[in-house]
């Protein structure tokens, strides 16, 4: 890591950004048509075990500017790509850089939910909006909720929650659970216990470094479940999928998190096939700005987008329409804010609205991994499991 205080690229214009990333050919006149810019700082986890989420997170970011002609609301937009390296302290000690020194403003990304709690402070404390395109910890949702903080995603409980709901419907009785010990784990159980009224047949949690999972794969096999859930992310993903399928277990349905999604099934390939994941979202979801992303998105950066990928999408879709409504008026807070709190924008995902927290209130789906035609691999849509889901912690949230 070098000495200065934000190491990262200087501003960006979004225009030299997607050429550097295979680009939709935008030229650079267009922003020079513009003044002056918005200012977006774009923070993501871009170094480390995490990267992989953060290039979805960035690339997706980065498309929906594209899509928007390299503009918000009218105005240019120049994105300032921040590296948390999945550090807290590194993560405020630039934030607070593009904060203070070069006036950004809004601030939009952020994977892990300790990121979004190091920064969310210092961010809204300044007045300054603070979209997060993926982490949705439940103390910024509740009794934390913030005029500041909008989510484009989600928040953090309700994926496992639909999860449980799609082993209810099925009808499983007996279900096997296997999570990272650490407290996204243990929320993912708690998540999925609140809706799922069944048997957990047990319930064992890992290191964060396992990557061997042979243990939990023979006491997976001696219990016999209807089923398997579990939240897996990054490695630990790949290596239980590739394990799994190779111990024979595939017969017991294989429900899961963040184990088995764009991110993670270039490396998992076939032993992922028809294990199943719960989303707001799959690549296949059948309406033109969905069919539009994905088509767009695959041409300039050259994978298949994953949810990450997607909500950063909407993301950059969010402001627009928000900047939009205020002709442009970015120092306009009171009125910015009414605009975001419309939820008023094009979203991939069809129409949703925004709760009393700034979360989205969305339909939730039971995913399936299937392999397309060209040879990559993609999760798509088996069923609607949750309807306009609002999560269980805006009842909390009382904002002025």
């Amino acid at each position: 890591m070098n000495d200065h205080p934000i190491n990262r690229r200087r501003f960006l214009t979004t225009t030299a950004a997607t050429v550097a990333a295979g680009g939709f050919g935008f030229t650079p006149s267009i922003l020079r048509a513009q003044s002056p810019a918005v200012k977006i700082a774009f923070v993501a986890t871009l170094s480390g075990p995490g990267a992989a989420l953060g290039t979805h997170l960035r690339d997706g970011w980065l498309a929906g500017v594209t899509r928007l002609g390299n503009q918000l609301g009218g105005r240019a937009v120049e994105t300032l790509v921040i590296d948390d390296e999945l550090k807290p302290d590194v993560a405020v000690s630039k934030v607070r850089a593009a904060l203070e020194r070069d006036k950004v403003d809004a601030v939009v990304g952020v994977v892990f939910s300790n990121m979004l709690q190091a920064i969310v402070r210092p961010v809204t404390e300044s007045n300054t909006f603070l979209i997060t395109a993926n982490a949705g910890p439940s103390t910024v949702a509740g009794k934390g909720c913030n005029p500041f903080l909008f989510s484009s995603a989600y928040q953090n409980d309700q994926p496992h929650a639909a999860m449980g709901q799609a082993a209810q419907d099925a009808g499983y009785k007996r279900v096997f659970v296997l999570v990272p010990n650490y407290q996204a784990g243990k929320d993912a159980v708690a998540g999925f216990r609140s809706r799922y009224k069944g048997e957990v047949v047990d319930e064992i949690y890992v290191p964060l470094s396992q990557l061997d999972f042979s243990t939990e794969i023979t006491k997976i096999a001696a219990a016999k479940p209807d089923a398997i859930f579990t939240f897996m992310p990054g490695a630990l993903g790949v290596n239980l999928v590739r394990q799994y399928r190779q111990a024979g277990l595939a017969g017991i349905p294989f429900l899961s998190t963040f184990t088995v999604d764009e991110s993670t099934l270039p490396a998992q390939g076939d032993a992922a096939l028809d294990f199943f994941t719960a989303a707001t979202w799959a690549p296949n979801v059948d309406n033109p700005h969905s069919r539009r992303f994905v088509q767009e998105f695959e041409a300039a950066y050259g994978y298949v987008p994953s949810n990450f990928a997607a909500h950063a999408y909407d993301a950059a879709h969010m402001l627009d329409a928000a900047i939009r409504k205020t002709k442009g008026d970015v120092a306009n807070k009171p009125a910015l804010r009414a605009a975001l709190e419309s939820g008023e924008f094009p979203s991939v995902r069809g129409a949703l609205r925004l709760g009393t927290n700034h979360f989205p209130i969305q339909d939730f789906w039971l995913c399936k991994v299937a392999k397309r035609p060209d040879g990559k691999f993609q999760t798509e849509t088996v069923r609607k499991v949750l309807t306009a889901d609002t999560d269980s912690y805006a009842a909390a949230c009382r904002m002025g």
